[in-house]
């Protein structure tokens, strides 16, 4: 994703583009392996050591709020963050504790419709994401 894909992306949510907020956002979509805050921390101060660590769970916290991005927890209670937003499911493997996206729209599909015939009372789906685990074949 290019610098100008990012500011677009943060004008488009009617936020102010910050340095923070670009160095961020490039960190995820960089690190691409649904990174940890800390992950991020670590990308980001070799470009920008004087973000400071609160600014950068500050920012996170703004960026899921306004669905740039979203939070993944994992079978070990850490969050990680996805900067994809797109329908997709996650392989998440308990022994190297790597998460793959995964896409397949005849799931999505299939889905949908078994929960609109189950018409859920009182509850409105807003989003259906799998997590499927299991572990990676190493060969």
């Amino acid at each position: 994703m290019t610098t100008d894909d990012i500011k677009s992306k943060l004008i488009e949510r009617g936020l102010k583009v910050t340095p923070q907020r670009m160095a961020i956002l490039e960190a995820i979509y960089s690190l691409k392996n649904h990174p940890t805050a800390e992950n991020i921390i670590d990308y980001i101060l070799k470009k920008h050591p004087n973000i400071a660590t609160g600014t950068v769970y500050k920012v996170l916290g703004v960026l899921v709020e306004n669905q740039l991005i979203k939070k993944v927890t994992t079978e070990k209670d850490i969050m990680r963050y996805d900067g994809i937003m797109e329908s997709h499911h996650h392989l998440y493997c308990m022994e190297s504790d790597v998460i793959k996206d995964y896409v397949d729209v005849e799931l999505d599909e299939l889905l949908q419709k078994y929960f609109e015939k189950k018409n859920l009372p009182g509850f409105k789906i807003e989003d259906i994401v799998l997590q499927l685990k299991g572990t990676f074949d190493n060969r």
